[in-house]
């Protein structure tokens, strides 16, 4: 049976409960502090990486990301596909964003003006296609440079022109204008385009009409069409019934188009795919025109892997370059270098339908650029 407690006692009672109440109350109050500080850290150690440029890159540079960001939490990769125009523009005069990638390289006088500050690396290979439509014919086509030219000259109004005949004796093409779609941004793909059509067909395709915008002469005729990115022509191309137009070779092949062969320098027609992209790649390589070092001038590049020579090279291959500058702010250096030695390694081993990865003397390249960037 239990005895009251006494005056004292229940004094020194209410004193012990208060000091464990209040000691309950500290443990809580540390425990909210602590995962406030946690989360706190947390947040302020994650890096924001932004990137612009090249739509010819965009659907490999999505996956690149997806698969990097499961890997590091801590960085952040967003991209937005403006065009290789847009994206030197915005990593070089801009300064906005964290890199940029782009379809050609820097050209030679761009190059100079920023004094080796600028990192590039081929990251990718991929290739620019033709794709057509036509009324009452779905077989195969080819094409050569000096028909293309002149289709987008708006010398070629029909299908049923003697050249494209010629080339095609087979088939049943009919007597329906052709539309002409071509980019209507500054574009990397418009480059390596315009590059190939001077290159492969010079008498035609002068120099002036080449480059990541131009004047199209098909536009005066009415038959030449405009549209932004390789997403714009290819929603465009879907619209019409009586088309040809250029893309990446991964919007083709994801919208299903009808993709032309293309002759190229050894006069064989050669369809775009892993093998015919390599073999434009080995012998680039072989050109002598390539640099050893991300900080060089790799203005040369189209030069090598456009029109390439060999039986079994596809003729419109280009590489995709990540431009970077060789100084960053400290977490943002460290950050850059992290996503490079993934997209050199570990991306290489990933890449999408469209696509081509790049051989491991690139590669070797390309990771000098780890070494080379600062944290300040």
């Amino acid at each position: 049976m239990s005895e009251k407690l006494g005056p004292v006692e229940r004094s020194t009672l209410n004193i012990i409960l208060m000091v464990v109440i209040g000691l309950i109350i500290v443990d809580i109050a540390l425990r909210v502090s602590c995962c406030f500080l946690q989360g706190h850290r947390s947040l302020s150690s994650q890096v924001t990486l932004m990137g612009s440029g090249s739509t010819f890159i965009y659907p490999q540079l999505k996956h690149w990301i997806s698969l990097f960001e499961e890997k590091n939490q801590n960085i952040v990769v967003n991209y937005n596909p403006t065009g290789s125009g847009a994206g030197q523009s915005q990593l070089i005069r801009e300064k906005v964003v964290s890199f940029a990638c782009s379809d050609p390289p820097l050209s030679h006088d761009t190059y100079k003006s920023v004094n080796g500050k600028i990192l590039q690396m081929p990251v990718i290979v991929g290739a620019v296609v033709l794709v057509y439509k036509i009324p009452g014919y779905s077989g195969p086509l080819n094409l050569s440079a000096n028909v293309i030219a002149e289709i987008y000259l708006g010398k070629i109004k029909y299908w049923d022109n003697p050249e494209i005949v010629k080339l095609n004796p087979k088939a049943k093409l009919p007597h329906i204008e052709i539309k002409a779609i071509h980019r209507s941004d500054a574009s990397g793909t418009t480059q390596v385009f315009t590059f190939f059509l001077h290159k492969a067909a010079p008498s035609l395709w002068p120099e002036n009409l080449v480059g990541k915008a131009i004047n199209w002469p098909v536009d005066k005729t009415g038959r030449g069409l405009g549209a932004k990115g390789n997403q714009g022509v290819s929603e465009y191309f879907k619209t019409l019934k009586s088309a040809i137009a250029y893309v990446e070779l991964g919007y083709a092949l994801e919208n299903k188009f009808s993709i032309a062969a293309i002759e190229n320098q050894a006069g064989v027609f050669v369809k775009p795919n892993t093998t015919t992209m390599t073999a434009a790649v080995e012998s680039a390589l072989k050109s002598g025109l390539l640099p050893d070092s991300p900080s060089a001038d790799w203005s040369n590049a189209l030069q090598a892997i456009v029109y390439a020579s060999g039986k079994n090279s596809y003729p419109i291959v280009s590489f995709s370059f990540m431009m970077v500058w060789n100084v960053y702010p400290k977490k943002k250096a460290e950050a850059l270098k992290t996503f490079i030695e993934f997209i050199n390694t570990i991306g290489q081993e990933n890449v999408i339908e469209g696509y081509a990865p790049i051989p491991k003397e690139l590669r070797e390249i390309n990771l000098k650029s780890v070494n080379i960037i600062r944290g300040t």
